[in-house]
């Protein structure tokens, strides 16, 4: 299997898909492209060869694309159901999916203002938006509940116990609260830092930090790097 990603300083959903299968042992190639958002770039144009959104990630087994970090994550369980994507149990992994879920969907003003930059140290940009964003309070403070209320019902370390596709899912939230410092409970602190701590995670922050290059659209705080 072929997985193909963004730039790891700024890709969000590649991040997930490739902590995942990296964290539990999915063997596949990974094919990193340089992300753009212009029509024609070499980014879009390898991309539209093979799926038709022109975004990361991308799964193809043997030529057989799939889109969709969601998508990949059953695909793979699919094949490896003992690897620990998702929860054996049938309730938990219906839980796992509903918190992939609404990550999936939600959390907007997070997304919107608080680009993934695993590089940058963005405190003072993070002080100001947290002052004039409510949509951002309220979606920091429903992250810390949901993170909070799983971790209590299973008792951690992480949201299910042992490390899943769960945790790989929230993994770039956790690098957005750091990045731009963003005010959390000593919980949820010590829940980010056991996300960092994975050895998958611990992977892909060393390749970002190597990575050196500036992408201005995804930079939009910045003037260089």
């Amino acid at each position: 299997m072929q997985l193909y990603i963004g730039n790891k300083n700024y890709s969000t959903w590649s991040l997930r898909a490739w902590v995942a299968l990296t964290q539990h042992g999915i063997p596949f190639e990974e094919v990193k492209l340089r992300l753009s958002f212009t029509p024609g770039s070499p980014f879009k144009t390898r991309l539209a060869q093979i799926a038709p959104t022109g975004r990361v990630p991308v799964l193809v087994d043997d030529g057989f694309a799939v889109w969709d970090t969601l998508a990949i994550f059953e695909y793979v369980h699919e094949q490896f159901p003992h690897a620990g994507i998702w929860p054996q149990d049938r309730r938990s992994r219906a839980r796992a999916r509903s918190l992939c879920a609404e990550m999936h969907a939600g959390f907007s003003e997070l997304r919107t203002h608080c680009s993934m930059n695993i590089e940058a140290d963005l405190g003072d940009i993070g002080a100001r938006l947290w002052a004039e964003h409510a949509g951002l309070r309220s979606d920091v403070e429903r992250i810390e509940q949901l993170w909070a209320g799983q971790l209590a019902e299973l008792g951690g370390p992480y949201l299910f116990g042992a490390p899943s596709g769960a945790d790989a899912y929230f993994a770039p939230v956790a690098s957005r609260l750091r990045t731009y410092r963003l005010p959390v409970s000593a919980a949820t602190a010590a829940f980010m830092q056991r996300l960092f701590d994975l050895p998958a995670m611990q992977a892909w922050v060393s390749a970002a930090l190597q990575e050196h290059d500036f992408i201005p659209e995804d930079e939009p705080y910045r003037k260089g790097r």
